[in-house]
């Protein structure tokens, strides 16, 4: 009898590994007495064995039997490619920070 596996939709946060990725879940939980909606989010080491995720991609996780010591889940697809434009502050050169400190 083949089991319903547990699907979960999150976002990639790391893909420095070879053939994992880190998956940021998030979750919303309402607090038991104060009745506000609380944002969780829980990372997971998922199995990419084409190296295809990237930073910033939507992708959607399928549990999955053991694969190492961290490893129970695995990519099913990728939903959406949006990658993260890396953050580099501009150079200027030393004339154009002395006229925006002037101004």
């Amino acid at each position: 009898m083949e089991r319903k596996r547990k699907t979960m939709f999150g976002s990639v946060v790391s893909d420095k590994m070879d053939k994992t990725v880190v998956v940021a879940v998030e979750t919303r939980k309402v607090h038991p007495l104060y009745k506000k909606a609380m944002r969780r989010t829980k990372k997971y080491k998922v199995h990419d064995p084409n190296n295809a995720c990237k930073i910033g991609n939507k992708v959607k996780i399928v549990e999955t039997r053991p694969l190492s010591k961290e490893k129970r889940w695995r990519v099913a697809e990728i939903v959406s490619k949006e990658e993260m434009a890396e953050a580099r502050p501009e150079q200027k050169n030393d004339s154009e920070l002395h006229e925006t400190q002037s101004s």
